[in-house]
């Protein structure tokens, strides 16, 4: 019996103990923990730090184009038939050679060539015309031959062709095309940056609805229960007096039908809890079902800022402007990049080249020669580009129109930050305004509950004066949480938001 009763009290214990375990894990946030959990746990963070790294290495590429390049070609060609730079049959004044399908030479004398002449007059010397002839024959072989082989130097092959490369260049004026990128890249890198601090804003003043969302739903639940309770108590009163034949039944009908509806916002305000809690989750990357406390704290102390001007430099701090600024210094880079198709552009380039065949010595084809280096300067004027200069009156066009749409922005945005200070000047008479009809409420709700007490008011009257108060308590942290997220809104449009 002993032994049982102490391993019951071990497993009321250990049972106590894991209960305790699971109420202290449940996590207390700041609105500032909740604004950081937001930022490392959003997609965005890695996408703006992809972007910014994009963008840093298109600066340097941009930096990188105004240095030398240095480059290796190689090509390799298979022709079907190489080039002849002779003819296979070539006249001349004194007779013609060829070189036959076979490949062998051959000349014949001409009519008028002085040997053929000779021999024409040398017939009546036979011994004469013989030698003449003899001469003949072997000049003409000789010619035959010397052409033969002329015609096989002159007679490359070219079915295998390799041709190798190395060549560097190096800009040296083309226009200021190549600074005008640099800049445009340069630009580039502070838009996403820009763009990146946007986007942490706008996920703090999503956390931020988020968070007030929960903490404007978790004081409607606590009010929810506490005017639940004065309706069970009044119910619980009301019918004992009809007990007591002091209260008509119908008087407990209305206590127990208001009592329901009660218990109906008690349980929409806890479902509206879960459900608002799941959105914060989401935003801050926690699990959906993932159980917390807020800190909230700072409801009853809200922190509004003082009536301020819009001025140039708060709207010059704005994102929307910065980015137009942005866009207007990358639509005069334009500009230029347009204007440096007109300017002169002067290049320098060296390459060392090797080939085979060869051309080191004639039509080579072998590896033993050498190639050569060619260095130069390339310089392009031009003269009459029609269509470049279109282009440039365009972009100065574009870039005018970007400056227009930030001046329209601005006149837009100074509609903005007016709309929000006056939201938050609202806020302000709005607390003032509940907080006054909060204690009103309490106080003619302590008067009711005591002139019901005495028997002086009815239930209904009570009932009344209990709703009256709920009404106005609701109303109050309404006006609490919306002072908080326009106030957050406000410094949000005024580039003042931590």
């Amino acid at each position: 019996m002993i032994s049982r009763i102490h391993l019951t009290l071990l497993l009321l214990l250990v049972a106590c103990g894991v209960w305790a375990e699971d109420a202290a894990i449940v996590p207390t946030y700041t609105l500032e923990q909740c604004r950081q959990m937001a930022q490392d746990a959003s997609h965005n963070s890695e996408m703006r730090q992809e972007t910014m790294e994009a963008a840093r290495l298109n600066q340097q590429a941009a930096l990188a184009a105004m240095f030398p390049k240095l480059s290796v070609n190689a090509s390799y060609m298979w022709n079907s038939k190489s080039p002849a730079l002779l003819a296979n049959e070539q006249q001349f004044s004194f007779g013609t050679a060829r070189v036959g399908a076979d490949g062998m030479g051959s000349f014949e004398w001409s009519e008028t060539s002085l040997i053929n002449q000779l021999s024409q007059d040398t017939r009546t010397l036979p011994e004469a015309h013989a030698r003449v002839e003899n001469l003949s024959t072997e000049v003409g072989g000789m010619i035959a031959d010397a052409y033969q082989e002329l015609y096989r130097a002159l007679h490359p092959d070219l079915t295998h062709v390799v041709i190798g490369q190395v060549g560097i260049t190096q800009p040296i004026y083309v226009g200021g095309r190549l600074r005008a990128m640099y800049d445009i890249a340069s630009t580039a890198k502070q838009v996403a940056e820009i763009e990146a601090d946007s986007k942490k804003q706008d996920i703090i003043v999503s956390v931020d609805e988020a968070y007030w969302r929960v903490v404007n739903v978790e004081q409607k639940k606590k009010l929810a229960n506490q005017y639940y309770d004065l309706l069970v108590t009044l119910e619980n009163n009301v019918t004992e007096l009809a007990k007591e034949g002091l209260a008509t039944q119908s008087d407990l009908l209305k206590v127990k039908a208001k009592r329901g509806e009660a218990e109906v916002k008690k349980m929409q305000a806890e479902n509206g809890l879960v459900l608002s809690k799941m959105a914060l989750c989401q935003i801050i990357g926690l699990p959906l079902n993932t159980e917390f406390v807020l800190d909230d704290k700072g409801l009853e102390n809200v922190q509004l800022h003082d009536t301020l001007a819009v001025t140039d430099d708060m709207l010059n701090a704005r994102s929307e402007v910065q980015l137009l600024n942005q866009a207007e210094k990358i639509a005069k880079s334009n500009v230029r990049i347009m204007a440096a198709g007109l300017q002169p552009n002067i290049v320098a380039q060296a390459s060392y080249i090797y080939s085979n065949p060869n051309l080191d010595n004639g039509f080579s084809n072998n590896w033993k020669g050498t190639g050569f280096f060619s260095a130069g300067v390339v310089v392009n004027i031009p003269i009459a580009h029609a269509d470049d200069i279109l282009r440039l009156k365009a972009a100065k066009h574009e870039a005018n129109i970007v400056a227009i749409k930030r001046d329209e922005a601005k006149e837009l945005l100074t509609l903005q930050v007016t709309q929000a200070n006056q939201k938050v000047l609202e806020a302000q008479q709005k607390i003032a305004m509940t907080e006054m009809q909060v204690r009103n409420a309490e106080e003619v709700l302590r008067f009711a509950q005591e002139a019901f007490d005495a028997g002086m008011a009815t239930a209904s009257d009570l009932m009344q004066a209990q709703t009256a108060w709920q009404a106005a308590c609701a109303d109050h942290i309404d006006a609490e949480v919306e002072a908080q997220v326009a106030e957050t809104r406000f410094k949000r449009f005024t580039n003042t938001l931590e």
